[in-house]
């Protein structure tokens, strides 16, 4: 069962994407850097060991869009907080373990995602912590998904990470390197 990265995306438009960001550099400056970021993201992570997937929102726009690569696979996030479409692709995505990244950690290289994938190995779960208390990645062997997964997730504070290992019960959980993402011009 090859391995499977999914980065979730939203389509670079000014004021749908990266507000937070937006909010101290302009809507426009935002879109324009999560656009460039990704694409140097993509660029790093693809790689022959594991199958590169894009989950794509707005849906619809998304998956006909032509900012991203046209040849990476395209899944739409669907409806739903993040835990509803995180969860969503951890269930419907082909057997296999899975890791989900967001495109906005600069940080991001080959042997983050590689070692993530390792640590699958020995653990149901690996997430790759964030200093603000959330995460830049998680992923499942998907032997089982908890039907509990990512419930009861305080969102955007500093008990995203804390919460969301708990809504996996009693599964043994790795955590790998810890990265910045970029919420606000103080991250850039």
């Amino acid at each position: 069962m090859c391995p499977t990265l999914v980065v979730m995306l939203k389509e670079p438009c000014p004021g749908r994407v990266k507000t937070r960001l937006g909010g101290d550099i302009g809507m426009v400056d935002a879109a324009w850097w999560f656009r460039h970021q990704v694409r140097r993201l993509l660029r790093e992570v693809e790689d022959p060991r594991w199958q590169l997937v894009l989950a794509v929102a707005p849906d619809r726009a998304g998956m006909v869009s032509r900012v991203w690569p046209a040849h990476l696979l395209r899944v739409p996030q669907g409806p739903g907080d993040l835990g509803a479409r995180m969860g969503r692709l951890m269930r419907r995505l082909p057997p296999g373990p899975v890791c989900i990244v967001g495109g906005d950690i600069p940080g991001i290289r080959k042997i983050h995602i590689a070692r993530a994938f390792r640590s699958l190995g020995q653990h149901e779960a690996v997430f790759g912590p964030a200093p603000d208390g959330g995460y830049w990645l998680v992923g499942l062997k998907r032997v089982q998904v908890p039907a509990t997964l990512f419930r009861d997730v305080r969102w955007s504070s500093e008990r995203a990470l804390e919460d969301s290992i708990a809504s996996l019960g009693d599964a043994r959980v790795a955590l790998v390197d810890k990265l910045r993402d970029v919420d606000t011009a103080a991250d850039l």
